[in-house]
């Protein structure tokens, strides 16, 4: 699909997107109804196979899940390959790099309690906001879980599992990720 095609069709469903938006390959975009997807000037999304030779193995994938959530890219974003679900909010700051297949859920998918599993309860799905702050990078296969706060400058190592408040200027990695240097 042309990408000019494909912004039509994104405007159609309501994202809206600043200057420059350039696209690699085709990504999976859905807005939900009431919902809000915003995308700053000069945003690279890579979704094809060979846009990012970390290797992705999926097309980037960005979806506001329910009629009240909320996704907003900064200015200068790169994203590869990676998923962002938000059944609340997600805000990316400007200038920040999210490595290939990277995933960023604000939200658990799934209820933990069994008998809301079985009769598929919405309203039970946990899910909190996350934040990323401006200048940061995102390691590859990285995994950055609901209530994320990561503060302006954080290194997040590939292969990590985030979930916490980080300060400015770090170095996170590991699983569960931890502060392993301040910059």
């Amino acid at each position: 699909m042309n990408s000019n095609w494909f912004k039509l069709l994104m405007k159609a469903t309501r994202v809206q997107y600043g200057e420059n938006l350039k696209l690699n390959g085709v990504p999976v975009v859905f807005n939900k109804q009431g919902a809000e997807l915003l995308i700053g000037d000069n945003v690279t999304i890579n979704s094809s196979f060979l846009s990012n030779l970390v290797g992705l193995y999926q097309r980037t994938i960005i979806v506001t899940r329910t009629h009240d959530s909320k996704i907003a890219i900064g200015n200068n974003v790169g994203i590869s390959g990676a998923t962002i679900y938000a059944r609340t909010s997600i805000t990316i700051g400007e200038n920040t790099l999210i490595g290939g297949n990277s995933k960023i859920m604000d939200n658990d998918f799934h209820p933990i309690e069994v008998e809301a599993r079985n009769t598929d309860i919405k309203e039970k799905i946990a899910a909190r906001p996350i934040v990323i702050g401006k200048n940061c990078f995102i390691g590859c296969n990285s995994l950055i879980l609901k209530g994320t706060i990561l503060g302006e400058g954080c290194v997040v190592g590939a292969g990590a599992v985030v979930s916490g408040v980080f300060e400015d200027n770090c170095v996170i990695a590991g699983n569960p990720a931890k502060v392993i240097k301040r910059l």
